[in-house]
């Protein structure tokens, strides 16, 4: 058998099965990709500046929104080479890179929303306790948990699927390298291999989910006690962001990673994957300063703060013209 790294590329078919389709896809994923680096930069630069936002919600969100950025930079440039140009082929180096990247940050989300669904549990159940739970020093523990647990997944489930034999086998029915579609090009049994993504989909995907679900289960318990609207408003602007960031990634990346075999996986796999991959680190952005008014309230401050400070520099240049006319 004929290992793969004698070869030093992989064609990425993509969606070169549908030429009309690839410029509107180029298109959209374009300003799909700037809208994600200049939303998810805005969050981290009034997360860092603002201090009204130095909580721990907006601790985990900025970590969300560098994940956010990375894990897209990982796939997109690569997806818009192959989308406008002819040549449709990755380095063996390049693609390997892509798996280990792409799938160290999408785990780390995996654990980040389960830990940010905690501190949502901590928000709105424990309030008076809630300085004192959420610490900076757990906090910090728990965003270094969640990035040590995607790099470990990546770097078992991406050396496990590298080092399967492809006998030459190089056509990559997706448009990026994922463990998944890579696995297919094996050409031995893979039948333990797919039961160790199955096991890890289970541990990453599925128990963070679990673990969001519950904290919601008592968030749910807490404000129907309560019994006021007021509260479910309240409970509605405080937690409805993050319901719908994790609707639109565990909706869309559990179809792939739990049924990767399923006839549903493979007709509308690589759309489905497009959705996680692109749309969503483009959307989350917005969500957050859509629904969210301590969001937009701190971007209104910044804003205004850059307008005060132009305005005061030109009546300085002003006075001091008027000045050396006089």
């Amino acid at each position: 058998m004929i290992n793969s790294s004698v070869n030093d590329y992989f064609i990425l078919e993509g969606f070169s099965d549908q030429p009309e389709l690839e410029r509107t896809l180029f298109t959209v994923i374009l300003i799909s990709y700037l809208l994600t680096l200049v939303g998810n930069t805005i969050i981290i630069l009034i997360s860092s500046i603002d201090p009204k936002l130095k909580t721990p919600m907006y601790f985990f969100l900025t970590h969300l929104s560098l994940v956010d950025i990375c894990f897209t930079t990982s796939i997109v440039p690569q997806l818009l080479w192959n989308l406008k140009g002819p040549a449709k082929t990755i380095t063996a180096v390049g693609c390997a890179v892509q798996l280990y990247v792409s799938l160290t940050l999408g785990s780390t989300e995996c654990i980040l929303l389960a830990v940010m669904a905690f501190d949502r549990y901590a928000a709105v159940c424990k309030p008076l306790h809630y300085v004192s739970v959420m610490n900076p020093q757990l906090c910090q523990a728990l965003a270094g948990i969640s990035w040590l647990s995607g790099i470990g997944n990546a770097l078992i489930q991406g050396t496990v699927t590298l080092w399967l034999p492809r006998c030459g086998h190089l056509w990559l029915h997706h448009f990026f390298c994922e463990v998944p579609s890579m696995i297919k090009l094996a050409c031995v049994d893979i039948h333990a291999n797919e039961i160790q993504l199955f096991v890890a989909s289970l541990v990453l995907l599925l128990l963070p989910l679990a673990l969001i679900l519950t904290s919601y289960g008592y968030i749910v318990k807490a404000v129907i006690r309560i019994k006021s609207a007021q509260a479910w408003r309240r409970a509605l602007g405080t937690c409805g962001s993050h319901l719908m960031v994790v609707s639109l990634f565990y909706g869309s990346i559990t179809a792939i990673y739990i049924q990767p075999n399923s006839s549903y996986a493979h007709t509308h796999g690589k759309f489905i994957s497009l959705f996680y991959t692109v749309m969503t680190p483009t959307l989350n952005p917005l969500i957050y300063t859509l629904r969210n008014k301590e969001v937009k309230g701190a971007l209104s401050r910044l804003l205004n703060r850059d307008s005060g400070v132009c305005k005061r520099s030109r009546a300085h240049d002003d006075s001091g013209f008027m000045t050396r006319g006089s």
